[in-house]
């Protein structure tokens, strides 16, 4: 099951618009500017870490500081805690 919902997980990210990033933003009271979701955007369509490691969420952050900056990689930490919070899957973080 758990890599089913890594596999959902995955899609989502890939397929990601830049509104649908700044819509889930302002839900979790993130602000976040379009030219930041362009950049974050981009680094998820490329990057092929697992968001559902440890680990790899962390390289992925690292990285996303390095893009854009760390306080915008903290929002997306931030926003993603969120989405995992609101759909019932913290137990499998």
């Amino acid at each position: 099951m758990k890599n089913m919902i890594k596999q959902v997980v995955k899609q989502k990210l890939k397929t990601l618009t830049v509104d649908e990033l700044i819509s889930y933003a302002n839900t979790y009271n993130v602000s976040i500017t379009p030219k930041q979701g362009e950049q974050i955007i981009a680094f998820l369509k490329e990057t092929d870490l697992n968001p559902l490691d440890e680990q790899d969420r962390m390289k992925a952050l690292k990285k996303l500081a390095q893009i854009t900056d760390p306080q915008t990689a903290q929002k997306v930490n931030k926003i993603f805690h969120g989405i995992i919070k609101e759909n019932g899957l913290s137990h499998w973080f």
